[in-house]
């Protein structure tokens, strides 16, 4: 894995991207300074971040999968999808607010979320071991903000901006996932009462599982794992859908019951 930054500026822009966020304020993308980023840089940087919010208290509650559409990804011209992580901070009760005064320019995603009951290892993860591991499954809407302008980016931008983090809401109901079909599980957004977007889990790379063995694999690269008790958000059923004050959503899961927020 090849880097071109030295520790310095991975701290410098670890800061600056973070501050970016805990302000909700836009910058521009990172890559306009460091044209010669590599993904090890972006994600030192990421995993810099991370250390930065543990080291003030916040814990990491989950982690989360994005670009894992196969049309995406042949979109972007790259061959693996990215992933980011999720802080405590993060989370938002089903039902709840949204204040998108904390928020630059909010988008919204209805996704599958796995929690595992062993951990998971690569490289070599593969969807049975996921299948094996999981304790079950929950539908979730990822918000996304991104804090370049304009949501002008690129993908190692994305990856030391953590992926585009920022909030998530977990609801429906719970499953084993040898009572639904994954693949075949149907999802219908709504955003002030009209339909904005259907999908179907198959959207993500084939089987959501396979999003969930990736990420072990991209982790391994760094030396890492997915632990036991994970919660995993493996990526966008749907396209991404721009909300913000006054605006309702609710994201219905075939068989799993609905997720629903406002945003003020």
């Amino acid at each position: 894995m090849s880097r071109t930054l030295t520790r310095e500026q991975v701290l410098a822009l670890a800061e600056h991207i973070e501050n970016a966020e805990l302000h909700a304020h836009d910058i521009s993308k990172v890559t306009n300074d460091y044209p010669d980023m590599t993904f090890a840089d972006a994600y030192d940087v990421q995993w810099e971040i991370r250390r930065r919010k543990e080291a003030r208290g916040n814990k990491i509650v989950g982690l989360k999968m994005g670009l894992t559409s196969w049309a995406k990804m042949a979109q972007m011209g790259v061959e693996t999808p990215i992933y980011g992580f999720l802080a405590d901070y993060f989370s938002v009760a089903d039902g709840g607010v949204v204040d998108c005064a904390k928020l630059i320019h909010p988008k919204i995603e209805a996704e599958i979320s796995f929690v595992t009951k062993a951990p998971l290892h690569g490289p070599g993860c593969h969807v049975g071991q996921v299948l094996a591991a999981t304790d079950f499954v929950v539908p979730t809407v990822e918000v996304i903000d991104s804090r370049y302008e304009n949501f002008k980016f690129d993908l190692i931008s994305v990856v030391a901006d953590n992926a585009s983090s920022t909030r998530f809401i977990t609801g429906g109901q719970m499953a084993n996932v040898a009572d639904v079909d994954l693949r075949t599980l149907g999802v219908v957004m709504e955003k002030n009462g009209e339909v904005v977007e259907l999908g179907a889990g198959a959207a993500v790379l084939g089987h959501p599982a396979s999003s969930v063995a990736m990420l072990a694999n991209l982790l391994a690269e760094r030396g890492e794992h997915i632990p036991a008790g994970s919660f995993i958000m493996t990526g966008g059923i749907t396209a991404a859908v721009p909300v913000g004050p006054g605006d309702n959503i609710t994201v219905r899961y075939q068989g799993l019951g609905s997720v629903s927020a406002r945003f003020i």
